[in-house]
C-alpha cells in the first residue's frame, strides 16, 4: 500500500471542500441587497474553515503529489526504469473512499463548530457548541442520510444552510466520482474509486471509459437539479428555498431550511415538482440518460424501473386505503390539521412513500400517527430503497427482486428438484456468485441494522424514552441513509437528544450505509491487510 498516494487523495479532497466553503462564504458576502459588503459570525467562520482546509490540503499535496507516480524496473538492464502512473490497489481505494467520508465530515462540519461556538453568535445551549453534534450533522450531510440534530432550523444563517444543503448535493452522486469525472491524473485508479463509491451492486458504464461514465453522470445530475430550481421558482418558491431544496432533493438528502419540512410548501405545484424529482433522484440514472436519448423502449423494460414504479404506485395505494380506515385528521408537520378526505389521503400518501422510499426524508404529514399498517409500509419501503445507479439509499429495489426471486427458484426445486431455470434480469443470467452477494449483502444489513439497534439501546438505557422502536428505527433511518424514523425520531422530531456516544455510532452507521457494508467490514479484516 502507497500511504502518501492515499494522503494525496485526502488532500484534493480538502482542498475541494475548501475551495467550495470559500466561494459559499464569498457568495453570501457580496449577495445583492445586503446593501454592499457584509460579512457576519457564519461567513467568518466558513472563510476561516475554508483557508484551513486550503492549508492543510495544500500542504499535505505539495509533500506527496509526487506519490502518483512509480518506477518500475527495465526488462533490458541497460535502459533506464520504466515511469509510470502508481496502480491503486484494493486497500489503497477501500482506504482513500472510507477515509475520504470520515475526513470529509470533519472538515464540513468545522464552520457550524466555529460559528457556534467561538464566533459567540449562538447561545451556549445550541448544539453547535458541541464537536460531536456538528461532525453529526456534517456526516449525515455527506452521506445524504438528513438526519439532523437541529431543533430551530431556521435560527440557523442562510450561509451555513446553504452550505448543509450543498454538503448533501456533492455527496449524492459521491465526491470521488466527481475526482473520477474532473481529475486527469487518476489513471486506473478512476475505475477503482468509481466501482467503490458509486451506489448500487454494480453501476453500469454509459460512455466507453469510467471517467466519461462519471461525467455523464454528473452533467445530468446538475441538469436535473437546474431544472427543478426553476420549476420551484415558477410555482412561487423564493430562491433561496428553491436552491436548497433543489439541492437536497437530488441528492435524495432531505435537509430543509424549515423546521417543518415540507409541511404544505408555496403550492401545491411545488409539492408535485418536489415529488417528480425525488422519483427521478431514486431512479437508474442509466435509465434516466436512455429517457434522454429517446430510448424509451429500453428504459421502460427495465425491470428494476418496473418495480420500482410499481412499489411507489401500490405503497401509496395501501397507505391511502390504510388512512381512509383510520378516519382521523391528517396532523401535519408544522402542527395544522387537515380534514380527512380521499384527495387529502392519497396527497400525503403519495409524499410520504415517494419521500420515504427514496430515502429522501422530506415530510409534509406526522406519519407517526397513522395507523400500524401505513406505518409498516413506510418503514419496509425505507428498508428497500431506490434504484441502483441512483443517489437513493436502502438495499436497492434489484436486490430485494434478485433476492425473492432466488426464494421463489428454491421453493420451486424444492418439489421440482428436476427443473433448471436461469434467473435472468433484464435479459442478463445471474450467477451463483452474483446471488450469493446479494443474499450476503442483505443478511448483513439485517445484521447491522438489529445490532446498531441493541447498541443504541444499551447507550440510552438511562433513558425512558428510548424505546425499542425508537432505536431500531433510528438504526434503520441511518444506515438506509433515510433520516426520519418513527417515534422520537420521527417526521417532526431530531437526533439531537441522543448521547454523544450514540451519536457517534450513528455516524457509523450512516458511513456503512453509503458506502454499502462492505467497504467498511473489509477494512476491519486483518486478512484483507495481509493479501497482495
Amino acid at each position: 500500500m502507497n500511504l502518501r498516494f492515499v494522503v494525496a487523495q485526502w488532500a484534493r479532497l480538502s482542498l475541494l471542500i475548501g475551495s467550495l466553503l470559500t466561494l459559499i462564504a464569498l457568495i453570501f458576502v457580496i449577495v445583492p441587497g445586503q446593501g454592499g459588503v457584509v460579512m457576519d459570525a457564519a461567513e467568518i467562520s466558513m472563510l476561516f474553515s475554508g483557508g484551513l482546509a486550503l492549508l492543510i490540503g495544500g500542504l499535505c499535496w505539495a509533500w506527496c503529489r509526487d506519490a502518483s507516480i512509480e518506477t518500475a524496473p527495465s526488462l533490458d538492464p541497460a535502459q533506464p526504469a520504466i515511469t509510470r502512473a502508481y496502480r491503486m490497489t484494493r486497500r489503497d481505494a477501500a482506504l482513500v473512499t472510507t477515509g475520504a467520508w470520515v475526513i470529509g465530515a470533519g472538515i464540513a462540519g468545522l464552520p457550524f463548530l466555529i460559528w457556534g461556538r467561538f464566533s459567540g453568535a449562538a447561545p451556549m445551549s445550541h448544539p453547535f457548541h458541541s464537536v460531536v453534534d456538528c461532525y453529526f450533522e456534517a456526516m449525515s450531510g455527506l452521506t445524504t442520510t438528513g438526519a439532523s440534530i437541529l431543533t430551530n432550523i431556521e435560527a440557523i444563517p442562510p450561509s451555513l444552510l446553504m452550505w448543509r444543503s450543498l454538503t448533501q448535493w456533492l455527496g449524492g452522486l459521491g465526491i470521488l466520482v466527481l475526482f473520477v469525472a474532473v481529475l486527469p491524473s487518476l489513471g486506473t485508479a478512476a475505475k477503482k474509486l468509481f466501482r467503490i463509491e458509486a451506489p448500487g451492486p454494480d453501476p453500469e458504464g454509459i460512455r466507453p471509459t469510467i471517467k466519461q461514465t462519471a461525467r455523464r453522470l454528473w452533467m445530468l445530475y446538475l441538469s436535473l437539479t437546474t431544472a427543478q430550481i426553476l420549476l420551484l421558482l415558477i410555482t412561487g418558491m423564493g430562491l433561496f428555498d428553491a436552491t436548497n431544496h433543489a439541492l437536497t432533493t437530488m441528492a435524495t438528502g432531505g435537509f430543509s431550511t424549515r423546521n417543518a419540512s415540507i409541511a404544505r410548501p408555496e403550492s401545491f405545484g411545488a409539492e408535485l415538482v418536489l415529488m417528480l424529482f425525488m422519483v427521478l433522484a431514486g431512479s437508474n440514472f442509466t435509465v434516466l440518460l436512455a429517457m434522454l436519448k429517446g430510448r424509451w423502449k429500453a428504459a421502460l423494460g427495465n425491470t428494476e424501473f418496473r418495480v420500482y414504479l410499481c412499489c411507489l404506485l401500490g405503497g401509496a395505494v395501501i397507505v391511502t386505503a390504510a388512512l381512509m380506515g383510520a378516519e382521523q385528521p391528517l396532523v401535519l408537520t408544522d402542527g395544522n390539521t387537515e380534514t380527512l378526505t380521499t384527495g387529502s389521503a392519497a396527497r400525503a400518501a403519495s409524499f410520504t412513500v415517494i419521500s420515504q422510499q427514496t430515502t429522501t426524508g422530506f415530510a409534509t404529514a406526522n406519519f407517526d400517527l397513522w395507523p400500524f399498517a401505513a406505518k409498516a409500509i413506510v418503514i419496509a419501503l425505507m428498508f428497500v430503497g431506490g434504484s441502483a445507479g441512483s443517489t437513493a439509499g436502502g438495499v436497492k429495489i434489484i436486490r430485494v427482486w434478485i433476492a425473492i426471486r432466488v426464494l421463489i427458484a428454491e421453493l420451486e426445486r424444492f418439489f421440482r428438484p428436476d427443473v433448471v431455470r436461469p434467473l435472468k434480469v433484464n435479459g442478463a443470467v445471474i450467477d451463483q456468485e452474483q446471488k450469493l452477494n446479494v443474499m450476503t449483502y442483505l443478511l448483513g444489513t439485517v445484521a447491522l441494522l438489529f445490532l446498531g439497534a441493541v447498541v443504541i439501546q444499551a447507550l440510552e438505557a438511562d433513558r425512558s424514552s428510548c424505546d425499542f422502536v425508537t432505536s431500531i428505527t433510528a438504526s434503520l433511518a441511518t444506515i438506509c441513509t433515510v433520516g426520519p424514523g418513527l417515534n422520537q425520531v420521527g417526521a417532526i422530531s431530531n437526533y439531537g437528544w441522543f448521547s454523544d456516544a450514540s451519536k457517534l455510532v450513528l455516524c457509523l452507521l450512516m458511513l456503512i450505509g453509503r458506502l454499502e457494508v462492505f467497504v467498511i467490514l473489509v477494512l476491519l479484516s486483518p486478512r484483507f491487510w495481509r493479501s497482495h
